[in-house]
């Protein structure tokens, strides 16, 4: 990763804990400003699915252009969804929390069953000893090599983009969603969180069948969903696997440094940066995740040593996608190539 010299980026020089002064003084959310941001994402997003409908009757293929637009607007009422989660985006948490449920039928994700794992996530994010809930599979090097050959096929599998960002997204929203996993013995508010979304989804669905039959589901709500489900696990992807990451384990392991070292900033343009809700300034979240999106890029222009950390631009999040372990040895994250080129070992 570089700065904007081209230079190589490295870490703010203060320690990582010791940022969480400077940032508290961004961690309220401003009422005016979070209705602001909710209306301009919902209103297009409404809009487009109305104008998407009205299309149908023109053209599939313009309802359906419409609907691939809308996806991005989903993405960003993912985020606002992900900020209720943190507890960022209003003061009232009652309304903040039936805000998120609302959202979750939207974005086909129950929201109490998605703020438990992402909390998890967030708790030990970079942690080899607790990998599973809410990450990307991501196997050492040397559990990979102890793998017996089918094992290594089906990692193999898992980390191919074809699954990742094609299959693995529709997979996760429309399917894996609509269980509790990760927490099935967990009790029943989560059960009541997933059961509760697929029948509010059920009803959509329902409606949207009787008043246009299926085109509007096949042609509008699906193209939409699979979109923003891309784009979503896209982003989360890259957030966390790069060459420079961050893992370790047992003492060696430190929450804040983790989440600082081990997150990127994801350098997207302007109006890429506003649909996807700054979620690209993602060391300053993982640092602080009490601080509301929208007030991510005032903590980057306040504090050059983060605007310059972790930087990652779009053609080197490319380039990471062939990079599938973690080298303990190396501190950092390597190809299956190289595992190969060094142990011999067949894939």
């Amino acid at each position: 990763m570089t700065d904007q010299t081209g230079r190589p980026s490295s870490v703010p020089p203060r320690n990582a804990r010791a940022w969480l002064s400077a940032l508290a003084r961004y961690r309220e959310p401003t009422m005016a400003r979070s209705l602001f941001e909710l209306a301009v994402t919902l209103v297009p997003f409404v809009a487009l699915w109305v104008l998407a409908w009205a299309a149908l009757s023109v053209s599939a293929w313009l309802a359906l252009a419409l609907a691939l637009l809308n996806g991005a607007f989903l993405v960003r009422i993912f985020v606002i969804q992900h900020d209720c989660g943190h507890g960022s985006f209003l003061l009232n948490r009652n309304a903040q929390d039936w805000l998120g449920r609302s959202l979750g039928v939207l974005t086909l994700t129950p929201y109490a069953v998605w703020k438990r794992t992402h909390s998890i996530h967030h708790a030990h994010h970079g942690d080899l000893d607790h990998r599973g809930i809410g990450d990307v599979l991501t196997l050492t090097t040397g559990e990979y090599r102890a793998r017996p050959a089918f094992g290594r096929l089906m990692y193999r599998m898992y980390r191919h983009p074809i699954v990742l960002f094609l299959l693995g997204p529709s997979y996760l929203f429309m399917l894996q969603n609509r269980l509790p996993f990760g927490l099935m013995k967990s009790g029943w508010r989560y059960w009541t969180s997933a059961m509760g979304t697929n029948a509010m989804i059920a009803i959509a669905l329902a409606l949207m069948i009787w008043f246009g039959g299926l085109m509007p589901v096949l042609m509008i709500f699906l193209p939409t969903s699979i979109v923003a489900a891309t784009i979503g696990v896209w982003l989360f992807y890259v957030q966390h696997q790069f060459e420079e990451t961050h893992w370790s384990r047992g003492e060696h392991w430190q929450l804040h440094h983790a989440a600082l070292e081990g997150s990127s900033h994801y350098v997207l343009p302007q109006p890429l940066r506003w649909l996807s809700g700054n979620i690209g300034i993602h060391h300053v979240h993982h640092l602080y995740s009490r601080i509301p999106f929208y007030r991510l890029p005032e903590v980057l222009r306040d504090h050059r040593e983060l605007a310059e950390a972790q930087r990652l631009t779009i053609s080197e999040s490319i380039a990471a996608i062939r990079l599938h372990l973690w080298d303990e040895a190396e501190g950092r994250l390597v190809s299956f190539a190289e595992v190969r080129a060094k142990s011999g070992l067949r894939p």
